[in-house]
């Protein structure tokens, strides 16, 4: 039976976090990340399931985020052994055939080799020996992050050439062979592949889901610039022309809602850090947005997306912390469907 690779706003049986370790890459920050997570933790909650992968004290963090209240029934806090807190990344890719899911465990090598990801490329199998996950687990030879696609729930992918054809993932498969595999995998028809698009600080190699997301499957979000004094503009403004070619299966163009850029963040070495409004999370009844302490354009952010879900409640979520590591509110979360 052909899979199906659901939208992300398909119902979903529970969103997974990876929580940070003490002696993780955000230690110097630990304490305004963990803040950061719970924040997330706890939105997440009050809609539906959170299982949490926890390379500490688990059942200390599990009294916690019951205090914090989350309500028992929603949560679940496993003691699972990480590198880092990517779960977009290492967690598991989840199709459906008929009505059961496959959890497709692809490889995850630190994003072409540039960290350690021994532990983090074992946390689906982990997860699935401590029976968190429904359904059989299908572990793949072939290097796949779940930021690097992006689903209509119909058949069609969206990524990016950057990341899905760069010589540090599957080196010796050339594009056909990657768009015959994942169409096999993921039972798709079409792939839609973008050549422009980043944000500044990046180290994913241009994961789509920085850069441009469906809300529906016709209507695609993207993260737009329109200052032409940004290093961004000449990153953006190319991308905003390729999606305004796309077509979608009928023939007719996508509905396209360009999000503002925030104001710039740096790291103390004077970096940009990738704070973008297009990582944001659908979760069963409500969007998840990330803000960043920026009056202007966080307000604008969420009320551009508010009509792309009208049955949604859309909600800002502060994850100034969680860009210090150059990832936001999406690339901490994989969900996977009901």
């Amino acid at each position: 039976m052909k899979p199906c690779l659901p939208a992300e706003w398909a119902p979903q049986a529970f969103v997974q976090l990876t929580w940070p370790g003490r002696d993780g890459d955000f230690s110097r920050w630990f304490g305004e990340v963990e803040a950061n997570f719970i924040r997330i933790a706890v939105a997440i909650g009050q809609y539906q399931p959170v299982l949490i992968a926890c390379p500490d004290d688990a059942e200390s963090l599990h009294r916690r985020l019951l205090a914090e209240g989350i309500a028992p029934e929603h949560l679940a806090v496993l003691p699972v052994r990480a590198n880092d807190v990517w779960a977009r990344d290492h967690g598991p890719i989840t199709v459906i055939r008929g009505n059961e899911p496959t959890h497709l465990d692809f490889q995850f090598n630190g994003w072409g080799g540039k960290f350690d990801a021994a532990l983090d490329n074992t946390v689906t199998r982990q997860l699935a020996e401590l029976g968190a996950l429904s359904g059989r687990v299908d572990t793949l030879d072939f290097v796949l992050e779940g930021g690097a696609i992006e689903s209509d729930g119909q058949g069609t992918l969206l990524t990016t050439e950057r990341c899905l054809l760069a010589t540090t993932r599957n080196p010796k498969l050339g594009r056909g062979t990657i768009e015959q595999k994942l169409a096999h995998w993921l039972g798709l028809s079409r792939i839609l592949w973008l050549k422009h698009g980043d944000l500044l600080g990046d180290d994913t190699d241009g994961h789509i889901d920085t850069i441009a997301r469906f809300c529906t499957p016709d209507t695609i979000a993207y993260q737009g610039c329109d200052d032409e004094a940004d290093p961004h503009f000449a990153l953006l403004q190319p991308m905003a022309d390729e999606l305004r070619a796309l077509k979608k299966a009928d023939g007719q163009p996508y509905n396209l809602i360009a999000l503002p850029l925030p104001r710039a963040h740096v790291d103390e070495q004077g970096q940009r850090l990738p704070a973008g409004y297009a990582n944001f999370l659908i979760i069963n009844g409500a969007v998840l947005v990330p803000t960043y302490d920026d009056p202007v354009n966080d307000p604008i952010a969420l009320e551009r997306l508010r009509p792309a879900f009208p049955d949604r409640d859309v909600i800002g979520v502060d994850c100034c912390a969680l860009i210090r590591q150059f990832g936001s509110l999406h690339c901490v979360t994989m969900q996977v469907p009901a």
